[in-house]
């Protein structure tokens, strides 16, 4: 059960919700205490130890009966015997054959296999991980398992004979013989079905990884622009499972940079100190989580892939030592407050109220202006400026002279543009004009390519 309970919340937080290990712990000892004979009580304290967020029950909900829509019954320690025959019954058992001996005490002490049992017997089963097949795969496999481990119908006949011998030796009735052979099968017929079911649910587990792999593959090579024909909730959960992804190798790059590069002055004052004994490397703390300005275009032209991207933003706050927000159409306006008071559902649709989308009326220079006017103290050489937009400006005085001002001033300048570079020259585009004072350009079309840009962003930055 603890097995299938860490698979679930690994899937859980593959879907993007987050789990932590200390609610995975509350999971297991609440189903410890609960236990699966109310279906109810056990999916109800699951979702209280695991969920935290609203919009985390679908993925709960969705995930839940693939791993307990029919949780097999379960093996029970043998019940009823007096002490003498409790102990019979282990002395009989130590007389055995040491596979037997194995079997026995697994079936009489109501444990399923253990972990690394199990590994093993699926690997000389030969079920690998990743493999597909139907329902004939899934008995041909599960027999082999039960092969391995001593559970097919002989096996388990010469075991209970084997072991009844040593009990009649011992002087136990043949009525309680009869009775500890009935709990051993039933036992045993109960490991079966965990079996069977562990292995359908490996199958299964192949099948939808395979189609997620497809789905997720078409999705990510899908121009942004055409984001808004997908399913919304659809596309949202894909929004979180690709920023749990991001966030988590952030997170892993800043536990192996921690050290940071080797500090000669510090290393030779120290030494100073203590006359070379002992002689002590110092490293220069590294600042691992950057420093950003993201100002996002959320015009008409940038409506169908702005909801995508304004919670990009909104997530990507979390791997940031201090980020402030702007959105911009025909001017800038800060958004830092409305994420930091609301969840993404609630934040993105209050700042698209905040700024309707007009026609013809973006004005980036403007926005550029206010941003240098009113908010130049958010740019200095710790900060990175992102500009996320189309740059196309209405035919309005682009003020590059502004860009070329903040690439002096802050660490980088970098845009993403999820128009293809083949329109970067075209109609009202001053993408061509801006482009020199960036240091770097992006194309973000796909998700792909804007997952790439984030995650590179903090790879180059940390």
């Amino acid at each position: 059960m603890n097995e299938r309970l860490a698979q679930f919340a690994a899937a859980l937080r593959a879907a993007g919700v987050r789990v932590s290990l200390a609610e995975s712990a509350d999971a297991a000892r609440a189903a410890d205490v609960i236990g699966l004979l109310d279906p109810g009580q056990f999916r109800t304290a699951l979702r209280a130890t695991l969920i935290k967020e609203p919009a985390d029950v679908k993925a709960f909900d969705e995930l839940y009966p693939q791993f307990f829509g029919s949780v097999p019954a379960q093996p029970q320690p043998l019940g009823g015997l007096s002490d003498e025959e409790r102990s019979q019954l282990q002395d009989a058992i130590e007389q055995l054959r040491r596979r037997i001996r194995e079997l026995i005490e697994m079936l009489a002490s109501g444990e399923a296999p253990s972990a690394e049992q199990m590994r093993q017997a699926t690997w000389k089963a030969g079920l690998r991980e990743g493999m597909r097949g139907n329902a004939q795969t899934q008995r041909w496999l599960s027999e082999r398992l039960q092969r391995e481990l001593g559970l097919t119908d002989a096996q388990l006949k010469e075991a209970l004979e084997a072991l009844r011998q040593q009990l009649e030796a011992m002087g136990m009735p043949s009525e309680r013989q009869d009775e500890v052979e009935a709990d051993l099968r039933a036992n045993a017929e109960a490991l079966r079905e965990q079996i069977s079911d562990q292995v359908g649910q490996s199958l299964r587990d192949a099948r939808d990884d395979k189609r997620r792999r497809e789905r997720v593959d078409a999705l990510m090579d899908q121009p942004l622009n055409r984001l808004a024909d997908i399913d919304a909730d659809a596309l949202r959960t894909h929004v979180r499972r690709l920023v749990a992804r991001l966030r988590s190798r952030a997170a892993l790059r800043m536990r192996r940079g921690k050290r940071g590069n080797f500090d000669v002055r510090g290393t030779l004052r120290e030494s100073l100190r203590t006359a070379g004994v002992p002689f002590k490397l110092r490293h220069r703390r590294r600042r691992l989580k950057p420093r950003l300005v993201v100002l996002v275009d959320v015009s008409t032209s940038m409506r169908p892939v702005v909801d995508f991207l304004l919670r990009m933003v909104y997530e990507m706050r979390e791997q940031t030592n201090r980020m402030r927000s702007f959105a911009f159409i025909s001017d800038l306006t800060e958004i830092s407050s409305v994420f930091d008071a609301h969840r993404p559902d609630d934040a993105v649709p209050r700042v698209l109220e905040m700024l309707p989308p007009g026609h013809y009326n973006t004005d980036l220079g403007n926005s550029l202006h206010t941003l240098t006017r009113d908010h130049m103290d958010a740019v200095d050489r710790r900060v990175t400026l992102i500009v996320v937009g189309d740059g196309r400006n209405n035919y309005n005085d682009p003020r590059v002279d502004i860009l070329a001002l903040l690439r002096q001033r802050a660490r980088r300048v970098i845009w993403m543009n999820p128009e293809p570079p083949g329109l970067w020259a075209t109609g009202d585009s001053d993408m061509a004009q801006y482009a020199p004072h960036c240091s770097a350009v992006l194309e973000v079309a796909t998700l792909r390519q804007l997952a790439e840009a984030v995650d590179g962003l903090f790879t180059e930055i940390a």
